[in-house]
């Protein structure tokens, strides 16, 4: 049975199912016992179709889609209704790594335009640093004074110079995702202009000798904010390649359910930029030593690694407890 076959063989049965978890979710009351069993019934085939799935078509948008649809029905089925801090926790600590580890290679993708950009700027400005003024905002381009950098730590110009950065940043993580439903091509102009952003910037203090004591006022908050903006960037082009390539499923529900994981993955970030922010607040322009700012740095970098790497292990531990059929 080719992957066409099975959808249109099962298909109908995917969409009661639905139905089902719509009103059980609302109104338990409303299900009478022989709803329940029909329900049952539904949830123990999908769950063997999900099986089938990973058997056979382990990286088709059908398989992610039962893996849903068998997760939701498991919740309504076994589980009581959680707390909002436990809805919380369970985002955060699996549903958020869950999204972020299914596509992470839209996130690497995001990450090279992101990279590409950056390395024309810096070549560019490396050349002629007057091409700085062309690259980026007059106002951004006025505010860096890289001969004070190094010689004053707490100086305005440097401070204003990274909230610029930042505002941009967490102006661009929203965009990059939204971005997906011009079918990608606005979130690729995001990640490549914000790139060239930097790049420009960072061959600016490079021609001046300056580029140490820049890349410390940049990394500290810059590392998860970067992050941040490379998952939300990732996010935006999955969605844009869901609509372009839709597969044998339609467009309009490609959208919807990219849609939603899309945002999903977007309310992630919301607190690496809270810590990006934190950082920068009180770390960023004191007049700690460089050195120490780049150690803020490579432990923000191990606490995200850390982090993924937890929820990973408790993904699949919850998994493999969740789906006995697989």
């Amino acid at each position: 049975m080719n992957i066409r076959q099975f959808i249109k063989a099962n298909r109908d049965d995917w969409k009661k199912l639905e139905q089902y978890i719509i009103i059980f979710g609302k109104n338990r009351r409303s299900l009478s016992g022989q709803d329940i069993d029909q329900f049952n019934r539904l949830y123990q085939k999908s769950a063997q179709h999900l099986s089938y799935g990973q058997t056979y078509f382990p990286n088709e948008d059908v398989t992610v889609y039962l893996n849903e649809l068998v997760a939701k029905a498991h919740n309504l089925l076994y589980k009581d209704q959680v707390s909002s801090l436990r809805q919380i926790r369970t985002f955060f600590s699996t549903t958020f790594i869950g999204l972020l580890l299914e596509q992470w290679k839209a996130v690497i993708v995001a990450m090279i335009l992101f990279t590409a950009g950056a390395l024309a700027a810096f070549l560019s400005v490396l050349n002629d640093p007057l091409n700085l003024y062309s690259l980026l905002p007059e106002q951004v381009a006025q505010s860096v004074n890289p001969e004070q950098l190094g010689t004053n730590t707490g100086s305005v110009d440097a401070s204003l110079m990274s909230a610029s950065i930042m505002t941009n940043n967490i102006q661009v993580a929203f965009l990059a995702f939204a971005g997906g439903i011009t079918f990608g091509i606005l979130t690729i102009y995001i990640m490549v202009s914000n790139g060239v952003m930097v790049g420009a910037l960072a061959g600016l203090f490079w021609h001046y000798g300056n580029s140490y004591e820049f890349w410390a006022f940049i990394v500290p908050h810059g590392v998860i904010e970067l992050a941040a903006i490379f998952i939300a960037g990732g996010a935006g082009l999955l969605m844009g390649y869901k609509l372009f390539a839709p597969g044998p499923l339609s467009r309009a529900y490609q959208l919807k359910r990219q849609a939603k994981r899309s945002v999903q993955l977007l309310l992630g970030t919301i607190p690496l930029f809270i810590i990006a922010g934190i950082i920068e607040g009180f770390i960023t322009p004191t007049s700690l030593s460089l050195e120490t700012k780049y150690a803020v740095a490579a432990l923000t970098m191990t606490g995200l690694i850390v982090y993924v790497a937890c929820g990973k292990v408790l993904l699949q531990k919850n998994n493999a407890k969740a789906y006995p059929h697989s």
